[in-house]
C-alpha cells in the first residue's frame, strides 16, 4: 500500500435500491485483513441466503478481489471493485445482493446496477482516517484499568478502540498508533515495575 493518509469506513450500513424489479442490497463492511473480509462477506451472504446472487468486493491494505456470484463475468464483482476503489476506502468489503425481479437488465444494466449500488452504500457509509497501530495485549487490575485509559489517551490512543476481556483482573487490547510504540513501551514496562500491571506483549498482528 502506498503512503497515507488512509481512510476506512466510517459506518457499516445496508442500502437498497430497485431496478426494473429487481431488487439490490449493498452491505458495507469493515474489515482489516483477507480471512476478515471473508468472514465480514460470508455473515452478509448468510443473511441474504435466499437472494439471486450474493456478489462482493473488497481491499484490504494490500489485498483484493471480487466475485460475480455467478452473474455474468465481469458484470457485478469488478464494478463493485472498481466503485471501492473510487471511493477511496481500504478496510472494507462490499456485499450486494440481488433478488431478480423477472426482467433481465443486459451487461451494461447490471454493471451500472451493482457499481451503482456499491457507490451509494460507500458514500453513505462516510470516511474515517485510519492510523497504522501496533496492538498490546495487557493485563491491569480493576483499580488501574482507569489511569491506564488516561494516559493512553496522551498517546492517540481511543478508549473505544480498546478491547477489554474481564476475569480476575482485566485484559485489554490496545491499538498503539506506530508513531508512540516507543513511549507506549516506556509507559507499560513503568507500570510494570511498579506493579500497576501484571503483565503485557505486544501481539504480532496489526492494527
Amino acid at each position: 500500500m502506498s503512503e497515507g493518509p488512509f481512510f476506512e469506513p466510517a459506518h457499516e450500513v445496508d442500502v437498497e435500491i430497485t431496478i426494473k424489479r429487481s431488487r439490490f442490497i449493498a452491505a458495507v463492511r469493515k474489515a482489516h485483513s483477507e480471512d476478515e473480509a471473508r468472514e465480514r462477506i460470508s455473515e452478509a451472504s448468510h443473511i441474504w441466503h435466499n437472494a439471486s446472487h450474493n456478489c462482493w468486493a473488497f481491499r484490504a491494505g494490500q489485498a483484493e478481489a471480487c466475485s460475480d456470484a455467478g452473474e455474468p463475468s465481469g458484470t457485478a464483482g469488478r464494478p463493485i471493485l472498481g466503485a471501492i476503489k473510487r471511493s477511496g476506502l481500504t478496510h472494507v468489503a462490499v456485499i450486494v445482493s440481488r433478488y431478480f425481479g423477472g426482467v433481465k437488465l443486459g451487461v451494461r444494466g447490471l454493471i451500472e446496477a451493482y457499481g451503482g449500488c456499491a457507490a451509494l452504500a460507500l458514500e453513505r457509509a462516510g470516511k474515517a482516517p485510519w492510523v497504522p497501530s501496533e496492538k498490546a495485549c495487557i493485563s491491569i487490575p480493576y483499580e488501574r484499568r482507569n489511569a491506564l485509559l488516561a494516559d493512553l489517551k496522551t498517546l492517540g490512543v481511543k478508549e473505544e478502540d480498546i478491547s477489554a476481556e474481564y476475569g480476575e483482573s482485566v485484559k485489554l487490547v490496545v491499538p498503539v498508533p506506530v508513531g508512540f510504540v516507543n513511549e507506549a513501551e516506556a509507559m507499560f514496562e513503568s507500570y510494570k515495575k511498579r506493579l500497576w500491571i501484571e503483565g503485557w506483549e505486544w501481539l504480532k498482528e496489526r492494527g
